[in-house]
């Protein structure tokens, strides 16, 4: 009896265990259901903070950083407001956001000039962005692509001497060149002077003077690129008294940024025969030289046999070097379908083969300087219409050129490419050439321009057209300006720490050819885990303290610069790039104006907690290109496609030549 009562309590009690579990169970099922839209709301943010901490650093250093960034206390503090993260986000605008009434708060002497200089960029150029957005200077760039449609140019310009001079030495030729185009300039060089240390020749005594003529005539790309050095499309240097080789010489040459290319010298030899010619003519004349066989006698026996002779046989004639002191001379220049050829007073003397970068449309003008009076500048059968420097000229619209979308995880490289406003062709061709490798376009490797404010707003309104549509331009609101490239490279940084979470984080140039494969291969030479540097590295490189790269003694006290990569191709590790972040954000990053010594300053910072691993390179060129490089620099729009199609065929070779 009384274990049949024992039975039935457990019995009892079971049955309301079960209902208990049961009860439990559908209350579980209706939190769950009710937290589906939370979830897909706000999981995707908790997700992609957990893929940025895994993969990388054991300290969750970068964790750490993240949480401290969306403090409200912190972003104060550090006069930042960092919007929140969302790996996978397209970011138009830069996280780096700077809020200038920070400096109101500290003691101005707490910051050096470039910091005062970089608080104003950024208060002119969040004004700029915002009446940009507004669309305030939309009806401006109508005008103007209007009057560059209907604008005519002249099938021919001329100036006298005096223009010429008062117009700075220089010529506008409103369409540049076309096929047949000519422009003649009748001048007279100067009385050779003496001058020391000059760059044409050696001396070997500092006491020593040289007597010196010499002038250039330079076709140069003035519409090309605002704010910059135009390109000589065509440089050419009479030499009247000679040069380190004690003869009289032309020199003929291009330079695109700064970056000459090899120079062509005509120094009284014809070229050979197996050389290439110009539209059938030779590269390089012959006149007399005084070391050929014409000296007094020589020349009486010439025409003594020419005499007897007569005129049924060939006779070659030489001519005397073309260009004479204080004597009037007519050049002409012409456009050819191969090169640009040059007659003195109606006889040819050089022809220059055109290269691979520039187009007879880029000529659009025309500068003499040195040793001559000009006594007038004519030039003829220039094309009639006007061609737009519009970025329309430059862009194609096309969604195949659009950037992949960014992943959701993580990626192995980030690339950001410095760029300005106006270099719309450069991006177009960075677009069409490396940027479509197959890591690129599949996403595991994200590469994206890093663009300021333009003085110019029409310039800034299309920028933010071909933002919108290519999807591959990140703006850092600032005034644009060359001794604050360095905040590009910050932001550079944010954006792969933050945005991609980029294991490595490399900076080039938009006129930087970037082998990706061979970049690649060269980073994982370093054992995974290493904090790396890897570049074209100076050691103990010296600063100007004069001359146009002159740094004072206020701005780099130090008599040598610290390690650093030369600036159109570097590579950092992630935790070198978020502590770069991490130090702008409390004011204590050092700010220098040339980008690449303010890398390698921080490096070397980061370096006295962590060891990093220094991998040096001459591959990463510097200047130029070099066959099996890793990195190209100073290429123009055309190299950079014909780069590309030659990396295609398995050939990283360079383009320099046609």
């Amino acid at each position: 009896m009384k274990r049949a009562r024992f039975d039935s309590v457990i019995s009892v009690s079971r049955l309301r265990s079960i209902q208990v579990l049961m009860g439990l169970l559908f209350l579980y099922f209706m939190l769950v259901t009710l937290e589906i839209p939370l979830i897909s709301r706000f999981g995707f943010e908790l997700e992609s903070s957990q893929l940025i901490s895994t993969p990388f650093d054991s300290n969750s250093k970068f964790s750490r950083l993240n949480s401290m960034s969306q403090d409200p206390v912190f972003t104060s503090k550090m006069g930042l407001s960092l919007p929140k993260r969302k790996m996978g986000e397209f970011k138009k605008i830069s996280g780096l956001i700077f809020d200038e009434k920070t400096f109101d708060s500290f003691d101005k002497d707490d910051f050096s000039e470039l910091h005062k200089v970089v608080r104003d960029a950024f208060v002119t150029g969040k004004k700029l962005f915002q009446d940009i957005e507004s669309g305030k200077v939309e009806s401006e760039l109508v005008s103007l692509t209007q009057k560059n449609r209907t604008e005519s140019c002249p099938d021919s310009v001329s100036l006298w001497g005096s223009e010429f001079v008062a117009g700075g030495k220089i010529m506008v030729i409103p369409c540049g060149l076309t096929l047949g185009s000519h422009i003649t300039v009748v001048g007279r060089p100067r009385w050779a002077h003496a001058e020391k240390d000059p760059k044409i020749t050696l001396v070997k005594d500092d006491e020593e003077t040289v007597m010196v003529s010499q002038f250039m005539m330079e076709l140069q790309g003035l519409k090309t690129v605002d704010g910059e050095d135009p390109p000589r499309i065509l440089h050419l240097n009479p030499r009247l008294k000679g040069d380190w080789s004690g003869k009289p010489v032309i020199e003929q040459n291009t330079c695109y940024r700064m970056q000459w290319g090899s120079a062509m010298r005509c120094d009284g030899w014809i070229s050979k025969p197996s050389e290439e010619t110009v539209d059938g003519q030779v590269k390089c004349e012959k006149w007399i030289r005084d070391d050929d066989d014409h000296s007094e006698e020589s020349k009486a026996m010439w025409w003594l046999k020419r005499l007897i002779s007569g005129r049924t046989k060939k006779v070659s004639i030489d001519w005397p070097y073309p260009f004479v002191e204080n004597k009037l001379f007519v050049l002409t220049l012409s456009a050819g379908l191969e090169g640009y050829h040059i007659n003195v007073d109606g006889r040819h003397i050089t022809s220059f083969p055109y290269r691979t970068g520039f187009t007879l449309e880029d000529a659009t003008g025309l500068f003499v300087n040195g040793d001559i009076d000009v006594h007038s500048v004519f030039a003829a059968s220039l094309p009639s219409t006007h061609p737009s420097f519009a970025p329309q000229r430059h862009l194609e619209m096309l969604p195949k050129w659009q950037a992949p979308p960014l992943p959701d995880g993580p990626v192995e490289l980030f690339i950001g490419i410095l760029s300005a406003g106006n270099h719309f062709a450069e991006r177009m061709a960075v677009r069409k050439s490396w940027m479509q490798h197959s890591s690129i376009k599949s996403s595991n490797i994200v590469a994206r321009f890093f663009v300021a404010m333009h003085g110019r707003k029409e310039i800034n309104v299309e920028l933010v057209k071909e933002a919108d549509f290519f999807g591959d331009i990140v703006i850092v609101p600032y005034m644009d300006n060359y001794d604050l490239v360095v905040l590009k490279t910050v932001a550079i940084c944010e954006y792969g720490v933050r945005t991609v979470a980029a294991k490595y984080v490399m900076k080039c140039d938009d006129d930087t050819f970037v082998r990706i494969d061979a970049v690649m291969k060269e980073v994982k030479k370093v054992r995974s885990g290493r904090s790396l540097y890897v570049g074209n590295i100076n050691y103990y490189h010296k600063p100007l303290r004069h001359g146009k790269w002159a740094v004072t003694y206020e701005e780099w006290p130090e008599e040598d610069y610290p390690p650093y990569a030369n600036g159109p191709g570097y590579i950092i590790s992630f935790d070198i790039a978020e502590y770069i972040v991490s130090e702008f954000e409390k004011h204590k990053l050092r700010l220098f104006k040339m980008e690449d010594v303010s890398m390698g300053m921080w490096v070397e910072q980061f370096n006295s907690s962590r060891p990093v691993e220094y991998v040096h390179s001459l591959k990463f060129c510097q200047f130029g290109c070099i066959d099996d490089y890793y990195t190209a620099h100073y290429q123009s729009p055309r190299q950079m496609i014909c780069l590309w199609r030659k990396l295609l065929l398995g050939k990283p070779r360079c383009c320099n030549v046609r």
